[in-house]
């Protein structure tokens, strides 16, 4: 990636406390292993911040979403999300920023590990001659997106569903935007997905994903009847 692109682009996180993010686990990990759980996908997410070349932004929830997380989340501006649901969140961020004058942007959340820098470096480099970029979900969501002019609505689209990537690729090109799709990733939704994650990321150099990989080990022995033994 080039210096042009790293300056320009914001990478930016969208956050919600721990406590209070992946709540699908909980009824298989607990509350308070669900809670962990995300905290240490949260980790991987500033991992991958601290690493961005250009400028960083924490998008919080609420107010007091980035308490515990420590001297990593301290690092990066943060921006509010405010109300409505994740695609008016995601749009009043963008035009937070874009008001600073920071028109390339690209967004993630704490759902995909197995983002790095490379991934996030031809999404920076897309922008160059895309409007949009999409890094697509296995799910049918997506785990990434990008962009360098204002969104299309985003509130109506259908956010947590297998529709959400090619409504928002469509819902992007009826408003005349050009859109890059990325290889596709796996995110994080189920006990079945962090099975998988800790396969992927088993080679993983990286300090958060290696705590993550040894967590995911843990959960596993403690759980005596878990869908993900049968993967």
């Amino acid at each position: 990636m080039t210096d042009r692109n790293a300056v320009r682009t914001a990478l930016v996180l969208m956050l919600k406390a721990p406590q209070r993010s992946k709540r699908r686990l909980v009824p298989v990990l607990g509350d308070a292993a669900a809670t962990e759980t995300a905290r240490r996908l949260a980790a991987c997410a500033l991992e991958d911040l601290a690493a961005w070349p250009g400028p960083t932004w924490l998008a919080h929830a609420v107010h007091g979403d980035v308490d515990g997380l420590g001297d990593a989340a301290a690092a990066h501006a943060l921006v509010p999300q405010g109300e409505g649901n994740l695609g008016a969140r995601i749009a009043r961020v963008e035009a937070a920023l874009r008001g600073q004058g920071l028109a390339y942007q690209i967004f993630v959340g704490i759902d995909c590990p197995e983002l790095d820098g490379a991934y996030l470096a031809r999404a920076a480099a897309a922008l160059d001659e895309h409007d949009v970029v999409l890094g697509p979900a296995a799910d049918g969501g997506v785990v990434l997106m990008g962009t360098r002019r204002p969104w299309p609505p985003l509130e109506p689209l259908p956010w947590s569903t297998h529709r959400l990537g090619a409504e928002l690729a469509a819902a992007c090109r009826r408003a005349g935007a050009s859109v890059a799709a990325l290889e596709t990733k796996a995110d994080i939704d189920t006990v079945e997905d962090l099975a998988r994650l800790r396969r992927a990321l088993s080679e993983d150099p990286r300090p958060a994903r290696r705590a993550l990989c040894r967590w995911l080990g843990e959960i596993e022995r403690r759980i005596e009847e878990t869908p993900w033994r049968s993967i």
